[in-house]
Formats: C-alpha cells, sequence, structure tokens
C-alpha cells in the first residue's frame, strides 16, 4: 500500500527545480488536525534541474515591475516553468518501479514574483508564476497550487508554509529547537517543548550572496562560501545593510525579493564613502546574513540547543560556520542528522501540503502567518 505525492519546489535563489517522491503510507488521514509527526513517510527520489539560462533570467526580470507586456511575459514564462518541473515528475517517475497514475497529487509551488501579503492593512496578495494547468495535463497526474492565496484572505502572511511541516518531521515532545532553512531568503522555525510552533522570516539569504557572485566573478554562486572566507567584513556597510528596518518587526512577517534586492544593495553601497573589494562585500553580505540569523534565534528560541539547518545555504561552509560562531550555546547542524537532506526539505514540504490539501487538513499555522484560523491551502487541477 502507497501513497505516493510529489512535491516540486523553485525558490527565491532562482538557481533550479528541486523535487522528491514521497510515500505517505503510514499516515492515517481520517484526523482533522495536520500530523504531529510523519510515521514512515519515505522520500523515495530526489531529481534537481537546474533553469535554463533565458527562463531564469525571464524570472529574474519578472521579479521587477517594469519592461514591455509583462502579463504576456509572465503566461509565456508559467508555461515554461511547468514544462520544466514535468520534466522532474517523469525523472522522480523513472528511478523506480512507480508509474505516474500511481502519484495521487503534485504540489507545484511555482515561483514567487510578488509579495505584498498587506496593502494598507487589508489583506493583499502573493503571486506564483506557474501554470498548473498545464502541469496536470503534461504529466496526467493532479496539481495543487497556489498554496499562499488563501492564507493570506484569512489576513495571513502567506509565509512562510513549512513551519507546519518542520513541526510535524523535526519536532520533538518536552525538547526545544527550531530549524533554520537559508534558500533565497532565510526562514525560521521555532519548535518550542510544549508543542507550540511560529516560524517566520528573518531576511535575505542566499539571494543577496548570488546576485553579488554573478555580478562580480560570473558564477552562479559562492561554492562553500570560500570567495566570501577569502574577504573582511566591512563594519560600517554591515551597519548601513543592518539599518534595514524589516529587521526589527516583530512576527509574524514574511519577505522577499519585493524588498531585498539589486537596488536594495547598490542604494546601501552608495552610503559608504570610497570603493569596496567586492569580495569584502560578499564577506559582509554573509555576515548580515549570519548575524539576522543568529539574533532570530536569540531572541525567538532563546532556550533552542540545536538548530537544524535547510535549504541551499547549508552546503555553505562559510556560513554555516558564521553562525555557529554567533550562537556558541547551540548545536548547528544540516538536517541530514535527522533523516532528511538539507536540500530535499523544502520541495517534501510541498509534497506534505499537497497530501494535508487532498486530505482536507490544514496547511497554515495561524500563529506563524497571522491567518485568522487554521485553513486547508491550495488549489486542485485534477489529472
Amino acid at each position: 500500500m502507497t501513497e505516493l505525492f510529489v512535491g516540486l519546489m523553485s525558490g527565491t535563489s532562482l538557481d533550479g527545480v528541486d523535487g522528491v517522491l514521497v510515500d505517505f503510507a503510514a499516515e492515517d488521514p481520517s484526523g482533522r488536525q495536520a500530523p504531529s509527526g510523519l510515521g514512515t513517510m519515505k522520500v523515495l527520489a530526489h531529481a534537481h534541474h537546474p533553469f535554463p539560462e533565458a527562463l531564469r533570467d525571464d524570472l529574474l526580470a519578472l521579479n521587477t515591475p517594469g519592461g514591455t507586456d509583462e502579463l504576456h511575459r509572465a503566461q509565456l514564462a508559467g508555461n515554461a516553468l511547468a514544462r520544466l518541473y514535468s520534466h522532474v515528475v517523469a525523472e522522480l517517475c523513472a528511478t523506480g518501479p512507480w508509474e505516474p497514475a500511481q502519484v495521487i497529487a503534485i504540489g507545484a509551488h511555482g515561483q514567487t514574483v510578488r509579495h505584498q501579503p498587506r496593502i494598507d492593512g487589508q489583506p493583499g496578495y502573493s503571486l506564483q508564476i506557474n501554470s498548473p494547468a498545464l502541469l496536470a495535463e503534461l504529466t496526467g497526474i493532479g496539481v495543487v497550487a497556489d498554496f499562499r492565496s488563501r492564507d493570506v484572505a484569512a489576513g495571513g502572511q502567506g509565509a512562510p508554509l513549512v513551519p507546519a511541516f518542520h513541526r510535524a518531521l523535526f519536532g520533538r515532545p518536552g525538547e526545544a529547537g527550531a530549524v533554520l532553512n537559508l534558500g533565497g531568503i532565510s526562514n525560521l522555525t521555532v519548535l518550542a517543548a510544549d508543542g507550540q510552533t511560529r516560524g517566520f522570516d528573518c531576511g535575505p539569504a542566499n539571494v543577496l550572496l548570488d546576485l553579488w557572485c554573478q555580478q562580480n566573478t560570473g558564477q552562479p554562486f559562492d561554492r562553500n562560501g570560500d570567495w566570501a572566507a577569502s574577504g573582511q567584513v566591512q563594519a560600517r556597510l554591515l551597519d548601513l545593510l543592518l539599518d534595514e528596518p524589516y529587521f526589527t518587526l516583530p512576527p509574524p512577517k514574511s519577505t522577499g525579493r519585493d524588498l531585498f534586492n539589486a537596488d536594495w544593495l547598490a542604494a546601501k553601497l552608495r552610503q559608504v564613502d570610497g570603493s569596496l573589494r567586492a569580495d569584502n562585500v560578499q564577506a559582509t553580505l554573509c555576515e548580515l546574513t549570519a548575524l539576522t540569523c543568529a539574533n532570530a534565534v536569540l531572541t525567538q528560541a532563546p532556550t533552542a540547543k540545536k538548530l537544524l539547518v535547510c535549504g541551499g545555504g547549508a552546503l555553505n561552509r562559510h556560513l554555516m560556520q558564521r553562525i555557529a560562531q554567533h550562537l556558541p550555546r547551540v548545536a548547528v547542524q544540516p538536517t541530514d542528522i535527522r533523516g532528511l537532506p538539507a536540500m530535499q526539505v523544502e520541495a517534501t514540504a510541498f509534497a506534505w501540503l499537497a497530501w494535508a490539501h487532498v486530505h482536507k487538513l490544514h496547511g497554515n499555522l495561524p500563529a506563524v502567518t497571522g491567518a485568522e484560523g487554521p485553513r486547508v491551502l491550495g488549489a486542485f487541477y485534477p489529472g
């Protein structure tokens, strides 16, 4: 007996698509609450496809207002993304004795290009480029998409969505801990010993590190953080970066490229007297991420003894060392030690959110997003 779901994730880093095939057969869907644990949930396969350069450029351009015929370009990008998603799904199904017809649903988050959950104190919107109907057509599998809108409509931030999954997978009764996702944006899940869960976006992670690396070295990212490690943190620049009101906002809060982008960084750099070496800027951006994440742990999870880290930033050795340096009493370790590799966590979370949708279980946590109550997330497109 299997209960197969696919999870797809292409995050703010714009490095590509991660996909997982997950078996949730051990779960009992009869309850009305999200599970407190995932039993024998098993990731059967993982695949990663990088973005073609043209698609990556299109998605990055669509993150910034302007240009001609944005609606047309966004629809074409959504179709291209769905085709890439379909290739990932086909690869996942080809890795074992599984047929697409055995997969109950695909959780496809899409690519966030605008995130404005509150406008003048009223619910706003969170926009993901996607073409779930085309993905269902290409794969013959039902697709769950548009996960954020219902939470936003209920007065929430619509993000982060992964804390409920983090609690289900990594929570331990009587044990205080935290989970840090280092994607394009960093987000923290606080797992209190009494079972309460909080979460929020800390600020930029790979989004600025990758941007600066691409602009100055031509490389897509700073492998292992070696380039940042070769530079020196610039105190003046670090102070300017930290002088961002978002960092002092109380949770619930969420952010993205709408705020932390090339223009934001350029404006900060213009305030520094004299020119800065590119490697020193990279070192300072790395320190910005390390400090904001560590401060979030110290202020919101002061009793945590362990910080589990996932996302691409977990592979950045220098960044992990800097976070650990700021948290000397906390064990900073990748989620691999709990059985789920750091690069599979978010995709698995969206497989779980698709599973929750199919079984009419809530996927949000009002204490995290600020929504008026728990909601079933997503919209379903039959295969």
